[in-house]
């Protein structure tokens, strides 16, 4: 399983990002561990905004892509309406929402560091 995330950081910008191990991989944003992104290391990441599960890499990479290139409008509006990620990257079907539990969960934990 693989998921694509939205964080926002500090000054309202987002980071889109990949990972295996969802919870792992955000903890490092937020403590800004050496593993960190180059982004998130300078923009302090303050939540995590949505979050899309995919059954390969492939899949996982493209959704990745293409939400990088939205606008930051466009990036708004998916994070308020993160079921519409379909059309607003333009890939049909293999993506969906990931659990909202899984998605409050990890922004507990990183709340509480």
């Amino acid at each position: 399983m693989y998921y694509v995330y939205i964080i926002r950081c500090e000054g309202g910008e987002f980071y889109t990002g990949i990972a295996t191990d969802i919870a792992r991989r955000v903890h490092e944003h937020f403590t800004q561990s050496s593993k960190c992104a180059k982004y998130t290391r300078s923009h302090r990441a303050v939540s995590l905004e949505a979050l899309w599960s995919a059954d390969d890499r492939s899949s996982a990479s493209k959704l990745e892509r293409r939400i990088k290139l939205l606008s930051h409008k466009q990036k708004q509006e998916l994070t308020e309406n993160p079921d519409t990620v379909n059309d607003a990257a333009g890939i049909e079907g293999c993506f969906y929402s990931a659990e909202c539990e899984l998605l409050n969960e990890i922004n507990k934990k990183t709340s509480e560091h």
